[in-house]
């Protein structure tokens, strides 16, 4: 609950101090570099989740890899809390780095904790309403405090809120048992060596070239969000192809991981959509969307209480349906629901944006868009969590689930990319576009479903029961 508070605080601040003025204490960047910054930022966290997902499976454990990881956001937040741009570039990478590696290891001891996949499903969703409680009330005080009074006093509540979390943490661990104390496959001593190594030779030719840049004058923090964003649309195909082949695969487990393939494609096409809520959307709301109340302005960044507060009111909702339905709604269907409904979403808001030619328009338009997208996220965040943990073997879960934040990764590198459009083209027919991609496969997956389904729910133990003879499994 207090990593949300921090992160969705920071969140819903950034591109609007991203675009701030220098003189108003802001970076003063561009609208289409602020998005860029932030999808990338965004695209960042998931990727980076990856390693963070191998520290806890295969080298701390999971626990201690939630501890650490919230010791890092909070000094990425008092980073950002420090009046200098340097600073906050830093801070942004703490942060980053320190969420990809509490993120998916939070996530694994939660899956960790359920075997029955109904009874995962709804854990998760009540995993995530507890989340979405302070996420609802963060960005109503970062907001306020950066939009009113200061930016830099914004981000340093946030990391206040961070602190908050590891004393909670700490003084809960007791209640987990043995659950993600120590890595579920440990690396052996000569792995731990080649990882070392490998990691030293990345950092000194990361520090390195930074150093000719810098030494040549032509350095500047946003080629590094480039070069990132870059990284972050290759690196989600090279990492599935390295987990297909491992050798501890057994047949049966790599042919469910191929069909998992595709809705991770469906992962990713979703968050090009929902990781615009707090870039473009947000611009949005400060420039086009009437914030009059009361004869008071509402701050901009308040709209991104909007998300938290209804997944807050429908995962509930989720978990009783997906109790009630069982089996009888595949795994495929619900990402397809889930992309139907952010597609729609896009769609109303070509409508607001062309509305917005004539002037400022109604806040139900926003609030009408953030609902379907909260609906999609509740729907798409928990099931791809529990299909990871359901398709891998169990000392392949981290690691799997850190896939499933590389392909949501994707996704928020291709929707940062894809802002860079909306210079370009009228804001109706940007948001058309993209929502009309999402609903034809929405609909695509919900008419080929059937197949993706009997092969995603095929049985883990299919290789055992063949060799003892038990041809119907064939």
């Amino acid at each position: 609950m207090w990593e949300r508070f921090s992160f969705y605080g920071m969140q819903a601040i950034l591109v609007l101090y991203a675009v701030a003025p220098a003189r108003d204490g802001g970076l003063g960047l561009p609208k289409s570099q602020s998005a860029m910054l932030f999808g990338v930022y965004l695209g960042a966290v998931f990727l980076l989740s990856l390693p963070g997902s191998w520290v806890g499976d295969r080298l701390i454990g999971e626990r201690r890899a939630v501890f650490w990881g919230g010791c890092v956001i909070a000094l990425g937040h008092f980073s950002l809390a420090v009046p200098a741009r340097g600073t906050s570039y830093l801070g942004l990478a703490l942060v980053a780095l320190g969420t990809a590696l509490l993120k998916p290891n939070m996530m694994a001891i939660i899956s960790r904790c359920y075997e029955e996949t109904a009874r995962r499903e709804a854990a998760i969703s009540v995993f995530y309403t507890a989340t979405q409680i302070s996420a609802l009330i963060a960005p109503l005080v970062t907001g306020v405090l950066g939009e009113t009074v200061n930016w830099h006093l914004g981000f340093s509540v946030a990391g206040i809120g961070m602190v908050a979390g590891l004393v909670q943490f700490a003084a809960g661990r007791r209640h987990f048992g043995d659950v993600g104390d120590r890595p579920g496959q440990p690396v052996s001593p000569a792995e731990r060596r080649t990882a070392a190594r490998r990691t030293l030779v990345i950092a000194l030719v990361v520090v390195t070239l930074i150093a000719v840049d810098v030494a040549a004058g032509t350095f500047d923090p946003m080629q590094l969000v480039g070069v990132v964003g870059v990284i972050t649309l290759v690196s989600p195909f090279v990492y599935y192809r390295v987990l297909r082949r491992h050798p501890d695969w057994r047949p049966a487990e790599r042919r469910r991981l191929r069909a998992f393939l595709w809705l991770l494609l469906a992962v990713s096409l979703f968050w090009t959509l929902a990781g615009q809520a707090g870039s473009l959307l947000s611009l949005f709301a400060k420039n086009h969307t009437d914030r009059t109340f009361g004869g008071v302005t509402i701050p901009a960044s308040w709209f991104q209480s909007a998300t938290p507060l209804f997944i807050l009111l429908m995962a509930p909702v989720c978990a009783y349906l997906w109790l009630r339905l069982g089996s009888r709604l595949g795994t495929p269907a619900k990402f397809a629901v889930a992309l139907l409904l952010g597609g729609c979403g896009f769609v109303v808001m070509s409508v607001a944006a062309g509305l917005a030619g004539s002037g400022r328009v109604s806040p139900l338009w926003l609030l009408s868009v953030f609902f379907l997208q909260a609906c999609g996220e509740i729907v798409i965040g928990p099931i791809a969590m529990s299909a990871a943990a359901e398709v891998a073997p169990k000392a392949f879960v981290g690691r799997t689930i850190g896939l499933v934040w590389l392909f949501s990764a994707l996704g928020s590198a291709l929707g940062s990319q894809g802002a860079r459009l909306s210079d370009a083209l009228p804001g109706w027919v940007y948001y058309l576009s993209l929502g009309a991609v999402t609903v034809t496969a929405g609909v695509a997956i919900t008419a080929f479903g059937a197949g993706l389904r009997q092969t995603f729910s095929a049985s883990h133990d299919y290789p055992d029961r063949a060799l003892t003879g038990d041809r119907s499994a064939l």
